[in-house]
């Protein structure tokens, strides 16, 4: 659950990317801008592209939180569906042989352990012949306790967006079949668990009994009941013990014997074995198609994006990797095929009018106050980068580790760049030591600076 926070698994951004998707078709398109701008820098194909976007909205928007808390609230669910089969196994075990009181009828006993056990086993497996919805009650459970014991409302989406990507393959059926064949092979250990502490410290008799049949029948149904268990070691009562039982209670200790062994024997393949096959048999799919999961980028939600994320005039060119610090600007990326100037400001107060007298060839881009604004201009210049581009700073304020990335990123989008650190505020002084920060962290970014106007620079191209 919290790797998610450092490496989400494939499954985990799949999943996040359907959530997204489901999202946008009940709310509508969510603000993506900034994603889309991520997403395009980020390169890589349409399925690439459309994943990256959803992963930064889902962070952004709290989903990705909501996972995790999701997959604690599951992992919840899934250890008291645990202790259920615990108990259930247990009790089916205390039921089949009772408190010893009373003699044990063996095909009785037998039919409480595995009766139900092998019901279900069959409707999986017709359900399985017939692609019908595997496991429904149980996963729908399950699905359930999940969503109460995570309590997040922006987890709304999770659940349905996980079985509509596993059914898109038929995985569901894998997973679903793997907790349920696993939580009967909990119960069916705990059954044969409890029936050896029973009959290892209680004396039980077995018989068997009707008013309609011969014994006959019965005979030949314990050899052949036992007939798998005896090449594991197990006993099978001969047939003199199998008549003697079913006439008056026998007394004798290798009588008892044979019947609990043939019990045993007959539980752990009949009702474990199948269980633990079957269970190994579901990992190993759901394990195998989990690797080979992929987007459908043929459903409507995706359809729309293409244009967005790849775009007919994006720019081609090599792209900066993810910086471990702050962005490193080199100057003179986009030289060729940049046009115009432009000037910007930055997170500039009242007490300064803007913008300035400028030239005729010089464009006013505003101050880049908010999100939307800064989002706006940095799609702009993606897709119209000027030749010339003057950041006018307020040195007044700290050069943080936000302000300087978005000064490296819009710095990248330009032919040149400049940055204008501003004279003071009649009537105020500057700080020394913070112009000194910003001196510096302008040098470490590689970002030319001056402290004059840089108009005669932006309207010719030199001082």
């Amino acid at each position: 659950m919290d790797d998610l926070v450092t490496a989400p698994t494939q499954l985990d951004k799949h999943w996040l990317t359907e959530a997204v998707r489901l999202r946008e078709e009940h709310a509508g398109p969510l603000e993506d801008q900034e994603a889309n701008r991520r997403a395009r820098q980020q390169g890589g194909d349409l399925a690439t592209r459309i994943e990256h976007r959803a992963l930064w909205l889902a962070e952004r928007d709290g989903m990705g939180e909501a996972l995790r808390h999701w997959k604690q609230g599951a992992r919840l669910a899934l250890i008291g569906l645990m202790l259920f089969a615990v108990l259930s196994g247990a009790g089916l075990g205390l039921a089949a042989l009772g408190d010893g009181q009373r003699p044990v009828n063996v095909f009785w006993a037998l039919g409480s352990l595995l009766g139900l056990n092998l019901l279900m086993l069959l409707g999986w497996a017709a359900s399985l012949i017939t692609a019908a919805e595997q496991g429904a009650v149980l996963g729908r459970l399950w699905l359930w306790l999940s969503e109460r014991f995570a309590r997040d409302a922006k987890a709304a989406h999770l659940a349905p967006a996980l079985l509509v990507l596993l059914q898109r393959q038929r995985l569901d059926r894998w997973l679903l079949g793997a907790l349920v064949h696993g939580l009967w092979l909990l119960a069916m250990i705990t059954a044969l668990g409890m029936l050896l502490a029973l009959l290892a410290t209680r004396r039980y008799g077995f018989v068997w009994e009707t008013t309609l049949l011969a014994a006959e029948p019965f005979i030949r149904l314990t050899h052949a009941l036992g007939a798998l268990p005896s090449l594991l070691g197990f006993s099978v009562p001969d047939e003199a013990m199998i008549r003697a039982s079913g006439d008056t209670l026998p007394a004798l200790d290798l009588a008892r014997q044979a019947w609990a062994s043939w019990l045993l024997g007959v539980v752990l393949v009949y009702g474990l074995l199948p269980r633990l096959l079957l269970a190994t048999l579901c990992l190993w799919r759901w394990r195998q198609g989990r690797e080979r999961l992929s987007l459908d980028l043929s459903l409507p939600g995706y359809a729309p994006l293409r244009e967005a994320l790849m775009p007919r005039s994006e720019r081609l060119g090599v792209q900066d990797p993810a910086p471990q610090a702050l962005p490193q600007f080199q100057p003179g990326q986009l030289e060729a095929g940049a046009s115009g100037a432009l000037l910007v400001g930055l997170e500039l107060d009242d007490q300064r009018p803007w913008p300035p007298a400028l030239p005729s060839t010089v464009t006013n881009a505003g101050i880049l106050d908010s999100r939307e604004s800064r989002n706006k201009l940095l799609e702009q210049l993606s897709r119209f980068p000027p030749a010339r581009l003057a950041i006018a700073c307020d040195p007044r304020r700290s050069p943080d580790r936000g302000s300087l990335a978005l000064l490296a990123e819009l710095a990248r989008n330009a032919g040149a760049t400049r940055i204008w650190l501003l004279p003071a505020v009649p009537g105020q002084a500057l700080d020394a030591a913070r112009l000194g920060d910003w001196h510096e962290a302008l040098e470490r970014l590689g970002l030319p600076h001056a402290d004059t106007s840089p108009l005669t620079w932006l309207e010719h191209g030199h001082d």
